[in-house]
């Protein structure tokens, strides 16, 4: 088995706070599902607040900014026999019915 981090781009849950609570259902709904199939290893959403270090200077910035479609709102760590997999698991995903995407990248180990 291989690891995979899901990155979720998009807004976030939007609308009235009923609405919004049904979509976090629908994420915790959709995780506890990984989980009880072995796949989820971890996540958690991303605080919208931030520092950007960039540059040989090493200039910081307050940020991360961007197009809210492009925000990434939060991250899992999953747990898949390949790319095709982990990317099937992802199709459940609640973002994208709110016009959101995930990104899988393969978790690549180190040697230290």
């Amino acid at each position: 088995m291989s690891e995979f981090i899901y990155l979720f781009r998009g807004s976030g849950p939007t609308g009235s706070p009923e609405q919004m609570q049904q979509q976090m259902q629908k994420w915790a709904d959709w995780a506890k599902d990984l989980s009880s199939k072995g796949h989820l290893r971890g996540g958690d959403p991303l605080d919208r607040s931030g520092k950007v270090l960039q540059g040989n200077e090493k200039t910081v910035t307050d940020g991360p900014y961007a197009e809210a479609k492009d925000v990434v709102g939060g991250y899992m760590l999953i747990e898949a026999e390949d790319l095709s997999v982990a990317t099937e698991l992802s199709t459940g995903c609640p973002i994208f019915g709110s016009g959101g995407s995930v990104e899988i990248r393969p978790v690549l180990k180190m040697s230290v």
